[in-house]
């Protein structure tokens, strides 16, 4: 890494196969990066254990490749990183800035105290904050292996100012809770794991789906108490793909994996194309290749509301050329 130079990064996680709306989110990283200039760092986040699917990681890859997206550095991953995130955590234990916490998820939900985010999801009441001692103390005094939870701070407000989606203010404690940083198996959870990473790898861009927003402030309370507030990234949050019931794309849309449109032997051209219009790009026919849409993606033209996607809209835009 050199002084002044900006860096991206595109990182699948190998839970399932890339889909159009991941495909949307990563052409338009690439697009900005190529655009101007940053490094593109391929990441694969792969500590979600149970859900990791062999070969998923391999696919991804190819995936990219056959869309036309390049990278300039990995693919590096996240599971071959753990001291890293064994360290941070260690260091926010010391500094009282985490704590151990033995509620499973449902106690946790089902607390009488706990509120709700403004998406439905509960917000840890602080049953175990200031309980015990130790990592040890609360393994013997509940039996379980406890997970680690970041203290947010009671007046914590962060300012996130997006590029695309605009300037908004958190009051974290209030809204978001403290969080999971490390699970009780002792692997890093993603909020932990992302600012580590993106921290040692020099990230200073970051563009994904607005499902992500509310992780912005968690990761900036993150990268101030690990020392790191000159390394917090700048972040652009684009809308998502979803389906006609207003829900992230998932299989119960269908089958939009790209490995499926590859093997039917859709032209990656004709999926570039699509793409590129859900981007706000116009003009772009029924076929286009990534590397002509360099010169004519403007962040500012992508669409402020999410794209809905159904199948008449498969059956107009990608189909084998010809058909």
């Amino acid at each position: 890494m050199t002084a002044g130079e900006r860096r991206t990064r595109l990182a699948p996680s190998p839970t399932g196969a890339l889909h159009l709306g991941n495909a949307r989110t990563f052409l338009a990283t690439w697009l900005l990066a190529r655009q101007r200039g940053w490094r593109v760092l391929l990441r694969i986040e792969d500590l979600d254990g149970p859900r990791v699917k062999r070969g998923a990681d391999h696919q991804a890859l190819e995936d990219l490749a056959w869309l036309g997206i390049d990278w300039d550095e990995g693919p590096v991953y996240q599971s071959s990183r753990g001291e890293r995130y064994r360290a941070a955590v260690d260091e926010l234990l010391r500094s009282g800035r985490a704590y151990p916490c033995v509620c499973t998820r449902r106690e946790a939900q089902l607390a009488a105290s706990a509120p709700h985010a403004d998406d439905g999801s509960s917000i840890y009441p602080g049953t175990c904050r200031d309980r015990f001692r130790s990592i040890d103390q609360a393994r013997k005094v509940s039996g379980r292996e406890p997970a680690i939870r970041f203290k947010v701070p009671e007046d914590a407000l962060v300012t996130v100012d997006d590029e695309f989606a605009g300037s908004r203010s958190f009051d974290v404690a209030r809204e978001l809770g403290d969080f999971v940083i490390a699970k009780s198996d002792g692997t890093a959870a993603y909020q932990l794991a992302v600012v580590v990473d993106d921290s040692a790898m020099g990230v200073t861009d970051i563009v994904r789906g607005d499902d992500l927003i509310d992780s912005t402030p968690r990761q900036i309370l993150l990268y101030r108490a690990l020392g790191m507030e000159d390394r917090i990234p700048r972040y652009a949050h684009l809308p998502l793909v979803v389906g006609t019931d207003a829900r992230r794309l998932a299989k119960r849309h269908g089958d939009t994996r790209l490995a499926t449109y590859r093997t039917r032997g859709i032209p990656a051209s004709r999926v570039v194309a699509m793409l590129a219009r859900w981007l706000g790009i116009e003009d772009v026919g029924d076929e286009v290749h990534a590397r002509e849409l360099i010169g004519r993606f403007d962040l500012s033209r992508v669409p402020r509301e999410p794209i809905v996607f159904d199948v008449s809209t498969e059956a107009k835009w990608i189909r084998p050329s010809g058909g």
